[in-house]
């Protein structure tokens, strides 16, 4: 994660067809599994709309940067510091999956 002007810019790594959708972390990207198919588009709405959930942003806060036909994404959110964005994370970690 880091700052670029009035946006946060997340690297994401997906995995699309998983068994679930969720949101894990290493030391340098957000690991995200999605049931959605890497079809059509259908991934990255689905990664736009777990997002916007999980972070509780209105979906248009949400841009993918690179990598919209890729595992290895950016995605730029307005309005979301990188402290609020950790913090939202985890509070959501304690609640049940989608």
């Amino acid at each position: 994660m880091r700052a670029d002007g009035d946006h946060l810019i997340l690297t994401i790594h997906v995995t699309p067809r998983a068994a679930r959708n969720a949101i894990t972390a290493d030391a340098s990207r957000l690991l995200i599994r999605l049931t959605a198919p890497p079809v059509e588009g259908a991934a990255n709405a689905a990664l736009l709309a777990l997002l916007a959930e999980r972070l509780r942003l209105p979906r248009r806060a949400f841009t993918i940067v690179r990598g919209a036909a890729s595992r290895e994404k950016l995605v730029a959110v307005r309005g979301l510091s990188a402290a609020e964005c950790w913090a939202r994370l985890r509070a959501d970690a304690g609640s049940s999956p989608s």
